[in-house]
């Protein structure tokens, strides 16, 4: 008798738990030392835990970076071709890359946006400037070690078409969120070119290469090589010699 009221008891404390309850219960009153388990599931336990657990990683937050992007791209009133030109006023030079990315604020914790340009200077120093987006003053300079200036040296002889004239000539896709020089000509033609990377509402962020000296813009299909932007282009090939 004292064995069921006990695995009664259990019984009605996992239900309302909502979990798994083990009772220990006697065989009866002469032989307290043999015991058996009578093992109580209710529904709502560890196993409902996991569900929602796996429910929680399926939903996940694909979108993420890409609310990210938009986000700065809104917020930003200064453009990457004037970002750039700030950017020389403080480090004379050529303009190698400009792109609009998130760095931790003043706080430590808190990023902000910012707009990260690099440049070569006469002297083969590199600088990489920093430029808020919403004013354009510089809020930071440091000296870079890199080592392909002879690679963006050689690329850049002759050209005509500098990085906030590419920035421009890809501003009609959308808003321009980096632009940088492709010196090893990755596009499949063997030429070095300007990259740009725009993003536009319905279109998201899309991939360019502008002539250094044409200052064509074609689709650049390296990237994301199902995309169709036939309808921008022919990015058949680039007049660039």
């Amino acid at each position: 008798m004292k064995r069921n009221i006990v695995i009664a008891a259990v019984t009605a404390a996992a239900l309302i738990g909502g979990g798994t309850a083990t009772a220990l219960a006697t065989t009866g009153d002469d032989d307290p030392g043999t015991t058996r388990q009578s093992d109580v599931r209710a529904s709502g336990g560890d196993d409902a835990d996991d569900r929602d657990d796996s429910r929680d990683d399926d939903r996940g937050d694909d979108g993420g970076d890409d609310r990210d992007d938009a986000a700065r791209a809104s917020s930003a009133k200064v453009t990457a071709a004037e970002a750039v030109a700030a950017a020389l006023r403080e480090a004379p030079g050529t303009a190698v890359s400009a792109e609009l990315d998130d760095e931790d604020g003043d706080d430590g914790d808190r990023e902000r946006a910012v707009w990260e340009v690099d440049v070569l200077a006469g002297d083969g120093t590199w600088h990489s400037v920093r430029i808020d987006p919403g004013t354009g003053k510089v809020i930071g300079s440091e000296t870079d070690d890199e080592d392909d200036t002879d690679e963006v040296r050689a690329a850049l002889k002759g050209a005509s078409v500098d990085a906030a004239e590419a920035a421009k000539a890809a501003a009609g896709r959308g808003t321009v969120t980096s632009v940088e020089l492709d010196e090893d000509g990755h596009y499949g033609d063997g030429r070095a070119a300007w990259e740009v990377e725009t993003l536009s509402s319905g279109k998201g962020e899309q991939d360019w290469r502008v002539g250094l000296k044409s200052g064509e813009v074609t689709a650049d299909r390296s990237h994301h090589s199902g995309s169709d932007h036939s309808d921008d282009s022919d990015d058949s090939g680039s007049d660039d010699d």
